[in-house]
């Protein structure tokens, strides 16, 4: 099936496409002439990409373990993480190298550019008679395959939600994305994105926060232990726009572990942040099944890996144990979102909980449900940290957070098209955990200003 058989070669051009007509065998188109033709679909273009091996691993640290690393050479700390950043990328790209490999828009969302070559490279082996070279290949591509389709699928409740979960499994076994579709027949552009979500996240009244001068800095806020812990640990995540994968950082943690928890410590003792921290990738997903419009994709912002390991130690460790002890003034007890133990249960069963023992005096009760309209997209730092303040943390961590908010950018990336330059905006929000302090109290109506990302 899927061929095409003559009795003499009358055709200068074949092509197998998908059918029109429900079938499990494909299409063959076959042209007699030799008029070029192209794909109206179909769009080709490099994209870059590094292999990484077990013997690569293995030499990287025979050598990197010889290397005295001190990144904390002077009293700035911008100088220092400039320092940390060169030696990294002196190591990703030495033994690293960055290759470039041809993708079409019409590949399946799991080839990769590293299972692309691999397949190319399976395929010159069988051509050259080394069977079983090719077929060790074979077996790594089903297993990085069988492994991104069981990170696809894992996010997705089959006795929840059966009809998004069935959609997910087509497009594996179809290997077709309903995102790729959407970027291909979408008019919008990554700078048009970009544009747009710079102009709904930027305050023209802002006030920048004050920082709090009685900082002492007596707490060991790292060691090197929590950060091998971390980077050991790290799952397979996005990569943010410093460039630093996390399988690099995971394959580095034995030998960068202690100058990162020192360069870590200095920077909050010190409360500032580094640009390369302040720079984020946003990657807009569909909130409607056709949109249209900007504001129908719901901005996805990823940061740098080390980033986010750092504001995850801040908020375990500082902000949540703050929260269970509010000062005056500030109350959590209703509240259910955007805290370790809470969830959309456990609001249901404080809801059922106190409307049947208002039942058993009452003959009915009336329920009201009100629903903001993105009533938490934006909010105003002056506010926040106007609460923030009042909770029971180190001023040195509280001077950290108020300089992580500042001077920050971003880029759009849709499909393939990567906006030009990244937009500077006063502050962008890292996340819902620091919403918890402004939903203390009433909300306040107030202009869009910072997007919550």
């Amino acid at each position: 099936m899927d061929r095409i058989y003559a009795n003499e070669l009358c055709y200068e051009q074949v092509r197998t496409v998908t059918s029109t007509v429900k079938s499990d065998h494909c299409a063959v188109l076959a042209y007699s002439d030799d008029i070029p033709r192209t794909s109206l679909n179909k769009r080709r273009f490099k994209q870059s990409f590094r292999q990484r091996t077990p013997a690569q691993h293995d030499w990287y640290l025979q050598n990197a373990s010889k290397h005295n690393i001190d990144f904390c050479t002077t009293d700035d700390v911008q100088t220092n993480f400039d320092q940390m950043y060169d030696y990294l990328y002196t190591m990703l790209n030495q033994y690293y190298p960055e290759r470039e490999t041809t993708v079409t828009t019409t590949d399946p969302y799991f080839v990769t550019p590293a299972v692309k070559v691999m397949l190319r490279r399976k395929n010159r082996l069988m051509r050259a008679g080394r069977v079983e070279e090719a077929a060790a290949i074979a077996k790594r591509v089903r297993s990085v395959i069988n492994k991104r389709n069981s990170v696809h699928l894992r996010r997705y409740d089959t006795r929840r939600n059966v009809r998004e979960t069935w959609s997910k499994v087509r497009e594996v076994t179809r290997g077709r994305s309903n995102y790729r579709d959407i970027v291909s027949e979408s008019t919008l552009t990554a700078d048009a994105l970009n544009r747009y979500y710079a102009d709904i996240s930027t305050d023209q009244d802002y006030i920048p926060a004050k920082r709090k001068l009685t900082a002492v800095g007596a707490d060991d806020y790292f060691t090197e232990y929590d950060v091998f812990h971390m980077l050991d640990r790290q799952k397979p995540t996005a990569t943010g726009m410093d460039g630093l994968p996390v399988w690099f950082l995971r394959v580095s943690a034995p030998i960068i572990a202690a100058p990162l928890a020192a360069l870590f410590n200095h920077s909050i003792l010190a409360g500032v942040v580094p640009r390369q921290w302040k720079s984020a990738i946003i990657t807009p997903v569909p909130k409607i099944p056709v949109p249209t419009v900007a504001s129908d994709y719901r901005p996805i912002s990823v940061t740098s890996v080390l980033s986010r390991l750092v504001e995850r130690r801040i908020v375990t460790r500082y902000i949540y144990p703050a929260l269970n002890i509010p000062p005056p003034g500030l109350t959590f007890s209703n509240q259910y979102a955007f805290r370790p133990t809470g969830s959309t249960t456990a609001a249901l069963v404080a809801i059922y909980h106190t409307v049947c023992t208002m039942l058993s005096s009452n003959q009915f009760v009336r329920v009201f449900v009100l629903d903001f309209s993105k009533a938490f997209d934006s909010i105003r730092h002056n506010q926040l940290f106007a609460k923030l303040s009042a909770l029971s943390i180190p001023d040195e961590i509280y001077n950290w957070i108020t300089h992580f908010f500042t001077e920050r950018g971003h880029c759009t990336k849709f499909g393939s098209d990567l906006s030009v330059t990244p937009k500077s905006l006063p502050a962008s929000f890292r996340g819902p955990d620091l919403a918890r302090p402004h939903m203390s109290s009433p909300p306040v109506i107030c202009n869009q200003v910072t997007t919550v990302m």
